[in-house]
């Protein structure tokens, strides 16, 4: 329709220019003569314009705004629900991690309880080895101190003879040698 209206439109102008055209050659927009059917035409041609705008073009382009806002308002629904899915994620996690360290913080101080029990159940067993080791060595040193006495003593008499007999020139009796070593081992 529009395509007609510019036709009829085109015809006049050609119409007038050739009738004004012995008159006078002036350009036919200006022309004062054909002003009605410019503005008639302009008037049916705006008029037209405006409806195929109004029913057709702009309805199509709101619609298209319209879902370009809708997708926009989903996508940012969506990227919200996957923030808040993150957070949560991110909480269990740093709470998984809080326990995970507070199981390790528990089995180490476990490990190192029970490494200080072995430790100190080494230690006593050592030591009470060490002890019975002890007090065997010391019975040992006991009797041998004792048969190193009793042969201290017959040795001491025995020399305690010989020195008298040389000083003196006479023997004591095995007694009296005996019994003057007896009263110097308790004094000693």
């Amino acid at each position: 329709m529009a395509s007609a209206s510019f036709a009829t439109l085109l015809a006049g102008a050609a119409q007038a220019a050739t009738e004004h055209g012995a008159k006078k050659a002036s350009f036919p927009p200006f022309d004062s003569s054909t002003f009605a059917g410019q503005l008639f035409w302009l008037a049916i041609t705006f008029g037209v314009l405006y409806w195929l705008m109004s029913k057709i073009a702009l309805p199509r382009v709101g619609a298209i705004l319209e879902e370009r806002a809708d997708t926009i308002s989903r996508d940012l629904d969506k990227a919200s629900q996957m923030q808040a899915k993150a957070e949560e994620t991110a909480q269990a996690y740093e709470k998984a991690l809080a326990e995970a360290r507070k199981n390790a913080q528990g089995i180490a101080q476990a490990s190192r309880d029970a490494g200080a029990k072995a430790s100190d159940a080494r230690r006593h067993a050592v030591e009470a080895e060490l002890s019975a080791k002890l007090g065997q060595a010391e019975t040992t040193i006991a009797g041998t101190k004792a048969k190193a006495m009793k042969n201290v003593r017959g040795l001491g008499s025995e020399v305690a003879v010989a020195i008298v007999t040389k000083l003196t020139g006479q023997a004591p009796s095995a007694t009296e040698a005996s019994d003057a070593v007896d009263q110097v081992l308790a004094r000693g």
